[in-house]
């Protein structure tokens, strides 16, 4: 039998496909019917208006399940392209991973088209996918215009997936906002996911989604929903987690209206892990081997470009993109690169309150080639404003009342020395409008970088803006007693809330506004959308301001 060729591109600007794709209704399962509502501007390719509007039909049949159960996604958008991506699922939790696809090998057809009814396909191919790539197909589109929105799908057989849109990052020289939604921490045992529903309904340009996009802990009996299985260790059940959470109704809907920029934090891996470190103190060579199956199970399940493809137990993720001159967006890996947390009881706290290691010049978050790479880029830079999206807490955080400090291992207050070279070094750049969008906590955060943290009446170089967890800390609580000594004992943070939900940020060349956003409970699914605080920090003055 032939095998398909990886990838046949064509790259005619407007050729009409001569073979449009054939539907066939999807069967979207007891879960996916409980909630079909979808971004206004986005529809299913198999519902009935899609139907009409390409005049295709097709019907589906119980012998024939439908592989695009995990949905379509996009990311790592260019000015000329971005990166498409499937995964072929027909059984999403089948016991050895591979979706119920089993060891077949499938040809996967691709389409990019300017419209929602695909009259003038774009670009087109085929590509190849099976049990070594987990089913999962990555394709990397160029050749495109900048600043444009397209649509895409996929065919497999008798069988199309949901349409959905992406776009292209603005040309070099455009002055073009901004907008993007933030957000983290989606735990599926806490509670349903209504936050990625409400985002989509935003129409963001992009999505930064800025670490545990799954948690690997075995399913525990009594929560809100429970994952299946046990502890995520191998490949095979990394791969059924990721099936897990993207078959989710709400986290397909924000995967079909823009395209995502990712990186992780710890939960892709192991609770707390860092770099070769393993936080319950296995063996090195088991950590290694199950940090290889995480970092495959990433990529298979993120919208990633080839260059993020592991090689073992080593995937490149930080990388940069750049919105015109409004924005250069710094990608930011804090797991893989950083030196053990210090000062902590062998994980039964990750708090230290007197800790003179964490100052080792040589002690750091980043890596050293990263670090490097991210000081280029902020000095090179002629961008309004500079974004740097990572996992944890950035700036100084002291949880306890009165002059002995309580900080977290594993936020940069570990790494003080490496936080200090990164906010200096976009000072000395001469950037004023720094933004660190971060995830982790479970809670919003407004916080103002300070140039000394030690001196509450040092200058403000750039802001904080911490996005809560989707899903990740049951229902949260607007306040509680350790917020307000938090407040207290760090002027430079200004709000705290803790329930659950995303961040809304627009960047133009004069202002960043940025409005929290979350829902009232997740323990049951369908809660209204709150808008909970707004700051607006005008260019050149990073202070925060209620809006």
């Amino acid at each position: 039998m032939r095998v398909p060729s990886p990838i046949i591109d064509d790259h005619d600007e407007h050729d009409h496909d001569p073979t449009p794709l054939r539907l066939v209704a999807p069967d979207l399962g007891a879960n996916r019917a409980r909630d079909r509502r979808l971004s206004r501007r986005i529809f299913i390719g198999a519902a009935i208006g899609g139907t009409a509007a390409t005049g295709l039909t097709g019907v589906a049949s119980a012998a024939d399940p439908d592989p695009f159960t995990l949905g379509v996604a996009s990311g790592d958008p260019s000015t000329d392209g971005m990166v498409l991506w499937t995964r072929l699922a027909v059984d999403p939790l089948a016991e050895d991973g591979l979706g119920g696809m089993g060891a077949r090998r499938s040809t996967v057809r691709w389409q990019l088209s300017s419209d929602e009814d695909f009259a003038t396909v774009l670009r087109s191919g085929t590509v190849a996918t099976g049990p070594a790539q987990g089913h999962a197909v990555h394709i990397e589109v160029d050749g495109l215009k900048p600043d444009r929105w397209y649509y895409y799908r996929f065919r497999t057989g008798n069988h199309v997936s949901p349409t959905a849109r992406t776009r292209t990052l603005p040309a070099a020289d455009s002055t073009k906002p901004l907008h993007a939604i933030a957000v983290s921490c989606a735990h599926y045992e806490s509670g349903w996911f209504t936050a990625y529903h409400h985002a989509a309904q935003e129409d963001p340009d992009l999505v930064f989604a800025l670490g545990d996009y799954i948690y690997e802990g075995a399913g525990v009996e009594g929560r809100t929903r429970v994952h299946p299985g046990s502890t995520c260790v191998s490949l095979a059940d990394y791969r059924r987690r990721y099936a897990l959470y993207k078959a989710e109704v709400e986290t397909q809907e924000l995967h079909h209206v823009a395209p995502w920029v990712v990186t992780w934090d710890d939960h892709e891996v192991q609770d707390n892990w860092a770099g070769i470190h393993p936080k319950d103190g296995v063996p090195t060579d088991a950590f290694e081997a199950r940090r290889t199956a995480a970092y495959q199970a990433y990529y298979e399940n993120m919208p990633l470009r080839r260059r993020s493809k592991p090689n073992g137990a080593s995937l490149d993720l930080y990388r940069r993109l750049s919105w015109g001159t409004t924005a250069d967006l710094h990608i930011l890996d804090t797991r893989q690169y950083r030196d053990l947390q210090v000062c902590h009881d062998g994980g039964k706290t990750w708090w230290f309150s007197d800790c003179p290691e964490r100052d080792d010049p040589d002690r750091t978050m980043l890596g050293n080639a990263q670090t490097d790479w991210l000081l280029d880029g902020l000095a090179s830079s002629q961008a309004t404003w500079q974004v740097l999206a990572q996992g944890v807490f950035f700036s100084h955080r002291d949880i306890s009342e009165g002059p002995t400090e309580t900080l977290a291992a594993d936020g940069w207050d570990g790494y003080r020395v490496n936080r200090n070279l990164v906010r200096d070094s976009w000072v000395e750049a001469g950037h004023t409008n720094a933004t660190v969008l971060t995830g982790d906590v479970h809670a919003a955060f407004a916080n103002e970088i300070k140039s000394d943290f030690d001196d509450p009446d040092s200058a403000t170089v750039g802001v904080e803006l911490i996005a809560t967890s989707v899903g990740s800390g049951n229902d949260g609580y607007e306040e509680n007693d350790s917020y307000q000594v938090v407040l207290d004992e760090n002027p430079h943070i200004k709000w705290i809330n803790g329930r659950r939900g995303y961040l809304s940020v627009e960047w133009t060349q004069d202002l960043l506004t940025a409005r929290y956003m979350a829902v009232p409970y997740i323990s049951t699914p369908g809660a209204p959308l709150e808008l909970k605080r707004a700051y607006e920090i005008p260019a050149g003055d990073p202070g925060l301001n209620l809006a």
